[in-house]
């Protein structure tokens, strides 16, 4: 850790899932330190936004980052981890925010226009997107076409390929919850690199987090294609049955509580609209797979990521009466210098780095905890080999 030379350390965030870590996560991470001394990064859990598990479990992925050039890493907790944009981002700015010493967030973009991405978050957020939202004629299309309608009418047809890059949506998505907590932080936006987010497919040296879970989940060997450290723990982690983690081998469970639930479970669930607890309740009694239930529930105004998350949070119990924004900072690893921000923080969250620091804070921080630890028992069924319950409760803090 640096010499205290009374100016204050820079501190950069990046929000990622590193599933698995690759070198356009590397590069990210390179360029974030160009501009900070300090870099924390804020992890989903063991359950992603595509609403299934992660190749890795998030230790090893904590680990992973850490090795990648992180100085601390927090867990995004499960309710907004496996959200949609605008949640994941609310939640993952929030933890920043909350820490009280962080000056960038750092995120890349097919757009890497930071003025740009902000103009379009002001727009989002006005008054006139809500009155014209709420004048377009509804023609049963997805949210995302009608949003894009109206920004077109607001800012001009120009910006609509921005809203079809995902990078780039999701960065307006920074922007708006930066705007939202009246932050400090300053966004750091960086061209994206490499193949676009879950696509497959290869651009220059980079592939995609995508194209490199399809290859492990067939069992391909991807040495080479992602940084040594990341080969190595994917090795041991396969030797041990530990990975790589299917969402098929969860199926039965998933379809198996689907069933036992009754409408008003449904009816609890978030995220919905229009009758969607309904067609989820008719299709759960009539499908054999989960395939076949994602086609008896498909319909061009709910997009299949959207499905997805929704069965996902019936098979974990998430709920629509949960906090808005995580209630507490989860410590899962650091390095000396993670030490030294952690303690130069001023967080206006609660700090939990043990099991038992839930138990003392109690309320929804408890509450939200044991639905994490519950889902991560759960998430132990998706490994070749399972891996036991209370993990949450004996796992360490990862220190390097």
């Amino acid at each position: 850790m640096p010499e205290k030379t009374g100016k204050k350390q820079r501190i950069a965030a990046v929000i990622c899932e590193l599933n698995p870590l690759h070198f356009g996560h590397e590069a990210l991470f390179r360029q974030a330190r160009q501009n900070a001394e300090g870099l924390v990064c804020i992890l989903s859990g063991n359950f992603v936004q595509r609403g299934e598990p992660a190749i890795l479990d998030k230790w090893s992925r904590c680990r992973l980052g850490l090795l990648a050039g992180a100085d601390l890493v927090l867990e995004l907790p499960l309710p907004w981890a496996c959200a949609g944009a605008e949640r994941f981002a609310a939640g993952g700015v929030h933890l920043a925010a909350a820490l009280g010493n962080v000056d960038f967030l750092a995120f890349g973009s097919e757009f890497p226009d930071a003025p740009l991405l902000k103009k379009i978050a002001e727009a989002l957020l006005s008054p006139e997107f809500s009155q014209s939202l709420c004048a377009l004629p509804d023609t049963g299309e997805p949210f995302a076409r009608r949003r894009e309608a109206v920004l077109a009418q607001l800012l001009g047809k120009e910006v609509l390929p921005l809203l079809r890059s995902p990078n780039a949506v999701l960065g307006v998505e920074y922007q708006k919850a930066l705007l939202r907590e009246k932050s400090h932080i300053a966004p750091l936006v960086f061209p994206r690199q490499g193949a676009g987010h879950d696509r497959e497919g290869q651009e220059g040296e980079f592939f995609s987090a995508g194209q490199l879970r399809t290859m492990l989940r067939a069992g391909k060997e991807i040495t080479g294609l992602v940084p040594h450290y990341t080969d190595a723990l994917l090795q041991e982690q396969k030797a041990q049955g530990s990975c790589p983690l299917c969402p098929e081998l969860l199926e039965r469970s998933v379809l198996c509580k689907l069933r036992s639930m009754e409408q008003e479970d449904f009816a609890a669930l978030p995220d919905l609209s229009e009758g969607l607890e309904n067609r989820l309740f008719e299709a759960s009694r009539r499908a054999k797979s989960l395939e076949e239930l994602y086609a008896l529930m498909k319909s061009k105004r709910y997009s299949h990521a959207r499905i997805r998350r929704l069965v996902l949070s019936a098979f974990l119990g998430i709920t629509g009466d949960l906090p808005a924004l995580p209630p507490y900072l989860r410590v899962l690893g650091m390095n000396k210098t993670g030490e030294g921000i952690l303690k130069a923080a001023s967080p206006t969250l609660p700090v939990a780095v043990r099991s038992a620091d839930f138990q003392r804070l109690g309320g929804n921080a408890l509450r939200l905890f044991r639905l994490e630890a519950a889902a991560d028992d759960l998430c132990g069924l998706s490994a070749p080999t399972p891996w036991p319950c209370g993990r949450d409760y004996t796992e360490k803090v990862i220190k390097l």
